[in-house]
């Protein structure tokens, strides 16, 4: 029993700290994409708008850092997920709200649920992207204010900027391997099915 114990401890110590250890460089690397990328769009965000809007930066690209700069081998953290995740996430989010409106709750819950669905028939899951439909329910008045403006700015551009960086920064890195498709633009040559 107390063998077993011992085992048992061992395995989760391995599983809990030795796993989420990442080299020195990883960090670094880490640590430069991240702050690169929301630096970029938070100084575009400064020169562009007043302190008042702030329309620029929102919350899921905090979470989008944290897949592209810090799981670059994950699936989800890929350019087709993180492009494609956002974009149809924030489609369905000003769809439900400007059709539910008045119904906070049942907008947000539609669109977040909408959009994780829409994400798995399309192959573009990124869990970041259920915050960008969320935001589009329950952002200000000057985000709901935008309509499908929003799907363009702050979204879409958001996204590309994060995108440039994470290429730059991870193909700067020689261990790292992103995206992990170097062709994942050329979507007319690859069958979705």
């Amino acid at each position: 029993m107390k063998k077993r114990i011992k085992r048992n401890a061992r395995l989760v110590k391995y599983v809990i700290y030795k796993e989420t250890l990442i080299d020195v460089k990883e960090h670094i690397w880490t640590f430069l994409g991240s702050f690169l990328g929301i630096g970029l769009i938070g100084f575009l965000n400064e020169k562009s708008f007043t302190e008042s809007d702030n329309l620029f930066l929102i919350g899921s690209f905090g979470a989008s850092s944290v897949l592209i700069y810090g799981i670059v081998n994950s699936p989800l953290a890929q350019p087709r997920n993180l492009i494609g995740g956002h974009v149809i996430c924030a489609l369905v989010g000003v769809t439900v709200q400007l059709v539910f409106a008045d119904q906070i709750w049942l907008s947000s819950a539609l669109a977040v649920s909408l959009s994780i669905v829409l994400m798995q028939v399309t192959k573009t899951l990124h869990p970041p992207g259920g915050a960008t439909a969320l935001i589009a329910n329950i952002g200000s008045e000057k985000i709901k204010s935008l309509g499908y403006w929003y799907v363009l700015s702050p979204v879409l551009t958001g996204v590309v900027i994060l995108l440039i960086v994470a290429i730059v920064i991870n193909r700067t890195a020689a261990h790292r391997n992103y995206p992990a498709n170097k062709n994942w633009y050329k979507i007319w040559t690859r069958r979705y099915r």
